[in-house]
């Protein structure tokens, strides 16, 4: 019979446990220094267990764009909602697709994020528009129009002006120094809002027409003379502005290359727009910053325009500035409401201010929106979900009672049938759970894992499959036992056989966990994703601990000697005799005839 080999050991060696069990011991003192040496003591708690708010976004296509809910546009959104949430400061939010047309945005509860929560699903469509007339926002306000056609002896051009809309017409010339504009004397309307720029005026730029002269309207300032103005014009005498629903089917209707009626608020009430083409787009404006104006000491929103931006905000200020009011506003219209509507008195480019009426945060609001651009597509809130900091609590507290629970019961099965074998197998337990509670702090700051319910759910899950490692080593050991052999033979000849049925029971329960976590979003990957942690964790613990721990005290009497609290008692366990080894005897022949 030929002799082993030198240098290669047999199967069933014991090996060297107590180096593999230091190395183990080692690498938990590293994950537990480093969650102290990070400063994060407790793990990260999601939406349901730290409270916050949940929303559910549905995208829809804008006017023209049929087939706009697309994945492309879906990852565009999440993206800018994610960029507009984080540059207010809120930490921790997370913002995913759901299916192929919903986004999920999840705000923790703390400082802005009631802002967030107001800013996730607006679109922010922003377009400069030219005012072509102006109205009260209430149908009972305003005045019959006149006719369209001017007068032999008026000096008005046929486009409509202030005055047909019911009230005065503003002069062109400037006003006197030191008295008001007359867009705040003859318009009704406190119209402060000044764009101002670091170009110089061009010019004649700023040079006005006499009151005598037609000033010559631009083509963006003159509506079409075709039926579709007297539709709009109809439109614009019937729009109530003070009605909600009739506001937001403006914001439906409008596109950018075609006029439009458009609703504003000033000083609590409502008026009411005819708005010329989009000539300058949100995709124009490079940056905007909230700030305050050194001179009045009121928040303004900055812009800065890119360098098309600026082309075109040039051109469109150029003609503005040689209107009559109202044609002499642009409209600053932002997901088809008016935000503002100042007057032009000399040719801008580089940049502008937005002034009005701002606190400081509704101009971060508007800043903010606007530096991370607009959504691509409209979404409408489908749900809200509120959970309060007391209510989750509750339902941690629940879901560690649980999780105590069902790691009592475990404990309690372990005794009573594996007796002292079950203080191994509590020892790996905890082993298991500070690995796990180490990492899962970890994982908090370095790619932003939450613990949420689900997350509890899966945890609690993974004390079963752990146990359920050690019951199969635990077994194998016993079988070995029944056949005969003593304990230090048994612990390495089970090992073989255990583990071969370890790695497939873990296998397939990491392969669920990966495919769950694929194809499932939100609060489920959570589960996925803590079921499958612990399952690559229960692997690492049977071999580096569980193993090396047993092979130790399989050398120990209390375990070797078999006793009946050891959980390895060759009586209980129904072993076999030991099998002789001795030269096999023939009988002698009873038959007379065999001999």
């Amino acid at each position: 019979m030929a002799a082993p080999q030198k240098g290669r050991r047999q199967t069933g060696a014991p090996g060297k446990p107590g180096r593999t069990l230091i190395l183990f011991l080692i690498a938990m003192i590293a994950l537990v220094g480093g969650m102290f040496g990070a400063g994060e003591l407790t793990p990260r708690l999601g939406i349901d267990l730290a409270g916050g708010t949940t929303i559910t976004l549905k995208a829809k296509s804008s006017p023209g764009q049929a087939n706009a809910v697309n994945e492309t546009n879906m990852n565009t959104a999440v993206g800018i909602i994610e960029r507009r949430v984080n540059g207010l400061g809120v930490q921790e939010a997370e913002v995913q697709t759901q299916g192929s047309d919903n986004i999920i945005v999840n705000i923790p509860k703390g400082t802005n994020s009631q802002q967030a929560r107001e800013q996730v699903g607006t679109t922010a469509q922003l377009y400069f528009r030219p005012v072509l007339t102006l109205g009260p926002g209430d149908p009972a306000q305003q005045q019959p129009p006149p006719d369209a056609t001017p007068s032999a002896g008026s000096s008005e051009s046929p486009s409509p002006s202030a005055s047909e809309s019911g009230k005065p017409k503003e002069s062109a010339e400037p006003p006197a120094a030191g008295a008001p504009s007359a867009s705040e004397t003859t318009q009704g309307r406190a119209l402060t809002e000044d764009l101002k720029a670091d170009a110089t005026p061009t010019p004649g730029a700023s040079d006005k027409p006499d009151a005598s002269e037609t000033p010559a309207p631009s083509d963006s300032a003159a509506p079409p003379a075709d039926p579709a103005t007297e539709k709009l014009q109809a439109d614009f005498v019937a729009l109530d502005c003070t009605n909600e629903k009739a506001r937001g089917a403006l914001g439906d209707t409008a596109k950018p290359s075609q006029p439009t009626l458009a609703c504003g608020e000033n000083d609590g009430v409502w008026e009411k727009y005819i708005l010329g083409p989009a000539e300058v787009g949100g995709k124009d404006v490079d940056d905007a910053n909230a700030t305050i104006n050194q001179q009045t000491g009121q928040w303004i929103v900055q812009m800065d325009f890119t360098g098309g931006g600026s082309k075109k905000f040039q051109s469109i200020t150029s003609k503005l500035s040689q209107q009559q009011a109202p044609q002499n506003q642009f409209a600053i219209v932002l997901d088809g409401e008016v935000v503002s509507a100042p007057s032009v008195r000399q040719t801008l480019s580089a940049n502008a201010e937005i002034s009005g009426n701002f606190t400081q945060e509704s101009a971060q609001d508007l800043g903010n929106i606007l530096s991370y651009g607009a959504l691509p597509l409209t979404f409408r809130e489908e749900t809200v979900t509120t959970v309060t900091a007391a209510l989750g609590g509750e339902q941690l507290h629940a879901g560690l009672i649980a999780g105590a629970i069902g790691l009592a019961l475990v404990i309690i099965y372990l005794v009573l049938y594996y007796r002292g074998l079950a203080l191994i197998a509590i020892i790996s337990l905890l082993a298991s759970a500070v690995m796990t509670y180490a990492i899962m702090t970890l994982l908090g700051p370095g790619i932003g894992f939450a613990l949420n319910l689900p997350a509890v759910c899966g945890a609690i899950v993974a004390i079963g499959i752990t146990a359920d490692s050690f019951i199969v080593y635990f077994e194998r050991i016993r079988d070995e036992i029944r056949e005969g052999r003593t304990l230090k033979p048994a612990v390495e000849r089970a090992w073989p056989r255990a583990r071969r049925t370890i790695l497939v029971s873990d296998f397939v329960s990491f392969l669920a966990a990966a495919v769950l976590f694929t194809v499932t979003v939100g609060k489920v990957q959570g589960f996925a994703f803590t079921l499958g942690l612990t399952t690559v964790l229960d692997v690492v613990v049977v071999f580096f601990f569980t193993k090396p721990i047993m092979t130790l005290v399989a050398r120990t009497k209390f375990f070797s000697g078999g006793g009946s609290w050891s959980g390895l008692d060759p009586k209980r366990l129904g072993a076999k005799p030991p099998l002789r080894r001795g030269p096999r005897r023939l009988s002698a022949p009873t038959d007379p005839k065999e001999a």
